[in-house]
């Protein structure tokens, strides 16, 4: 054992964090395109309003958290190398397919050019027919999309689970979990370039494509720690310091495997609907800022985001949320190792500091009045709340719940994260569009029209995190994990 304990640690685990991190950037891209491209080149071209794009987010959302209950299960079922290939497949594949909607479109209702889709009447049976043949047609590709970024949450939580001890795994969460922010910070930058330049549908196809070459990489470097030949016995120690029997005999198998918690058995737990609790109330509101951000600085200001003024803002917000969010799981690390804290309590005193950031958005839509830095900035540090928050989040299920559980636990928190997503996505869609057509005779706190739809949106967002937290500290007010009969 004194030669284990004296031989220099490697560090591989934070390669597989880093694949984490790529694969999370890259599902987020790929998220992204749509909400860049629809406004200003995909709107004009299908006739779409507020509404339909709601329709399309919002039922993302939907296909998302049905995907979500039975992904986690998936992912336990299949192994995790197996199982994130083929999430990252379907996925990739899926996001490649939306290029096509616009040819599909065009073949069906008897169209033989771009020019002519966008020169019929807005508001005619032939411009309706098109919206909706055309908002099907994205919905089937966002179902696929759906289908394989599922995968991906539930994947990365359990590999995080497996290379890292209890007090990494919250700053390892947010750093992987960072890569939705760089994804969502690299996407103003590429694919409104993208669109502008090659088409809406080529922006689609190459950011899709990346996916398979993430599954190479994959492919050749993940092994679980005890078959790593990256991994040696004194990380495998680091690694395992939670178990005592594993620290007693790091290379060992352990003696029979960990029996995993039936799935409808999962739901008789209090720590399960507490992590449904902080999905459901408060994924929609990220998803919110990432799917409507570009159209509210275009609707609210003019900036379309192929503009220079549309991509900074856009660039900025999400700066702001990757530089301010990659701490929010060392928090907890401190309160453990400074502060005497237990992992659970630590968690949850830093989730509540980061509960508080959301309410920034109370200000947005006021302080736009005066430019639109204001709100991209807000906007922001309620982003990187959110991310903070997300990162701590999804760390309590490891220190609650069995390892073989965790994807489970994880996809079924997601799948009600998805379902919070389509009531604000596809309400706010509907939202906007009344707003508008009522104009002036629509008025919140001061503001008329769609500035009072994005004004209650933004109301609801900013309160979601301390409902949460309250509700999440009544169901399990001290840690309390899963102990699994054996």
């Amino acid at each position: 054992m004194n030669s284990i304990q004296t031989t220099k640690m490697t560090n591989f685990r934070w390669v597989i964090c880093a694949l984490l991190f790529c694969a999370t950037t890259v599902n987020y891209l790929d998220r992204q395109v749509l909400s860049l491209t629809w406004k200003d080149f995909i709107a004009p071209e299908f006739h779409w309003n507020d509404s339909d794009y709601g329709t399309i987010t919002g039922f993302f959302s939907v296909f998302y958290a049905l995907a979500c209950l039975f992904a986690g299960k998936f992912v336990d079922w299949m192994g995790l190398k197996k199982g994130y290939l083929w999430a990252i497949f379907i996925w990739s594949l899926g996001a490649c397919l939306h290029a096509g909607c616009g040819w599909v479109t065009m073949q069906v209702e008897g169209l033989d050019s771009v020019a002519a889709l966008r020169a019929v009447e807005a508001g005619s049976a032939m411009a309706v027919a098109i919206a909706t043949l055309s908002v099907w047609l994205f919905l089937v590709c966002r179902a696929i999309l759906a289908l394989g970024e599922a995968g991906n949450f539930p994947a990365a939580i359990k590999v995080t689970a497996e290379y890292f001890p209890k007090k990494d795994r919250a700053f390892a969460t947010s750093i992987f979990n960072a890569g939705a922010s760089v994804g969502a910070l690299a996407a103003p930058l590429t694919i409104p370039v993208l669109a502008k330049h090659f088409g809406w549908e080529m922006a689609f196809i190459i950011i899709g494509a990346i996916g398979f070459i993430w599954m190479f990489f994959w492919a050749h470097l993940y092994e679980k720690p005890e078959k790593s030949k990256h991994v040696n016995q004194a990380e495998l120690i680091y690694v395992n310091q939670d178990d005592e029997e594993a620290v007693a005999n790091p290379t060992a198998e352990a003696a029979k495997p960990e029996k995993t918690i039936p799935f409808l058995q999962c739901f008789k737990y209090k720590q399960t609907w507490s992590f449904v609790v902080g999905k459901f109330f408060t994924d929609g509101v990220w998803w919110f800022y990432l799917f409507w951000a570009p159209a509210y600085f275009s609707d609210q200001f003019g900036y379309e985001s192929s503009s220079s003024m549309g991509m900074a803002l856009i660039f900025v917000l999400y700066l702001i949320v990757t530089v301010l969010s990659i701490y929010g799981g060392y928090l907890p690390k401190l309160f453990v190792e400074k502060k005497g804290m237990g992992p659970y309590a630590g968690r949850m005193l830093a989730m509540l500091i980061f509960a508080f950031f959301p309410l920034f958005a109370l200000f947005a839509q006021p302080l736009g009045a005066y430019s639109a830095w204001f709100p991209a900035i807000i906007i922001g540090l309620a982003g990187a709340g959110h991310q903070a928050w997300s990162a701590n989040l999804f760390s309590t299920i490891g220190d609650m719940f069995p390892k073989s559980t965790i994807a489970t636990i994880t996809g079924i928190g997601a799948m009600a994260g998805g379902i919070g997503s389509l009531l604000i996505n596809k309400g706010a869609g509907s939202l906007f569009t009344y707003a508008e057509t009522m104009g002036d005779s629509f008025t919140f706190i001061g503001f008329e029209g769609k500035p009072a739809g994005y004004m209650i949106i933004f109301c609801i967002c900013a309160v979601a995190y301390l409902l949460a937290w309250i509700i999440m500290k009544t169901l399990v007010p001290k840690y309390k994990p899963i102990v699994v009969d054996e």
